[in-house]
């Protein structure tokens, strides 16, 4: 479970800071790390808890103008099991201070709470009664809005302006706004209006509208002057019980949403394998249902170069051969003699030169 939620109404007296101090208590009950930021500048939170709002070194509003970092202004409440960032009358001047900056003053607690998020399971910011610039933070810092309301005709009047401005910051700044849900507080079922204002509310906010419902007890009011939550100063008392069966509920609704959100994307690849799995099949049915490839055209054989065992034999055969061949056959044909050139032959005595057909003598 890890959720920042505002607590949130602009109307006064509906049980803000009584839901965000013992839902805060409930919760840390159930193992969870829980901070409480006060964003009040009454302080009325800050002084729920036990801590002293006049003796504060550190508070909220040093962090919005950038004074200090949420953890140095984080007070531990050991005997709460829980986080507490208080506040005192300073963070009026902070608001102020807020009001005089041109960018960014509704994502100052946005980003100082950034480094501590991830600490702690659960974030409950107890808004201011007002829709300034305070409450603003909150909404732009939120991930979800819980809105106690007293079932009465101002309050109603009063919810339907939150809803507006909700509806504004999810369209400019933060989209992921959601409406956690709406509490009924200080209810009363002997009176006929309370009756009739939680009808109303059931009709049209349906599942958003929680089931759990606190109700007027005397635990709840006097708690806080004992600077602790109903759940420590009577544990049994049907305020303490209320606030405990609401943070029971929370707990399931996340749950379950979780639950559907497996579902789905269970369902959703369940949609999808078949058509992986037909796919797949087609591919395979196409594969066999398609022609062989032809084989390739044969290629005429090229006459294959003798080999070295048949060149040796046919040298073999050849000198073979030669040895049975006649000495006449083997003898290479005389040469025809030199016929010297004609000289001048000696005349005879007679004078005249021999033929060449007679045999010279000799003298």
């Amino acid at each position: 479970m890890k959720r920042l939620i505002a607590v949130a109404n602009q109307k006064g007296g509906v049980g803000k800071t009584t839901t965000a101090v013992n839902l805060a208590a409930s919760l840390a009950a159930t193992r969870r790390r829980v901070l409480l930021i006060d964003l009040d500048p009454q302080g009325n939170a800050t002084m729920g808890c036990g801590v002293e709002k006049y003796q504060l070194e550190r508070g909220v509003g040093d962090v919005l103008v950038g004074n200090c970092s949420a953890t140095e202004a984080i007070v531990p409440l050991p005997t709460l099991g829980m986080a507490l960032l208080p506040a005192n009358q300073d963070l009026t001047a902070a608001e102020v201070q807020l009001l005089t900056m041109t960018v960014g003053r509704e994502m100052r607690l946005r980003q100082a709470l950034k480094p501590v998020r991830d600490q702690y399971d659960v974030i409950l910011i107890d808004c201011p009664p007002a829709l300034n610039m305070l409450t603003v933070n909150a909404l732009v810092a939120a991930d979800s809005v819980l809105v106690p309301m007293q079932c009465e005709y101002y309050a109603l009047e009063g919810l339907s302006a939150l809803v507006g401005t909700i509806e504004q910051i999810r369209a400019s700044v933060n989209p992921d706004l959601e409406i956690e849900g709406v509490l009924r507080t200080m209810f009363d079922p002997r009176n006929n209006l309370s009756n009739e204002v939680s009808s109303q509310l059931l009709t049209h906010f349906g599942d958003k509208v929680f089931r759990t419902i606190i109700p007027r007890n005397v635990r709840l009011a006097e708690a806080p002057s004992f600077g602790k939550p109903a759940l420590l100063h009577d544990k049994d008392s049907r305020g303490a019980l209320a606030y405990l069966a609401l943070a029971g509920e929370m707990i399931r609704r996340e749950e379950d949403e979780a639950q559907q959100v497996a579902a789905a994307a269970a369902a959703a690849t369940a949609a999808v394998a078949p058509v992986v799995a037909a796919t797949a099949d087609g591919a395979v049915a196409d594969f066999a249902a398609a022609p062989l490839p032809s084989p390739p055209p044969a290629s005429v054989p090229t006459p294959a170069s003798p080999s070295s065992a048949e060149t040796a034999g046919t040298v073999a055969t050849e000198s073979a051969a030669a040895d049975d061949a006649p000495a006449s056959e083997l003898q290479p044909a005389a040469a025809a003699p030199l016929q010297p050139g004609p000289a001048s032959a000696p005349e005879s005595e007679s004078g005249s030169t021999p033929a060449s057909g007679e045999a010279r003598t000799p003298a």
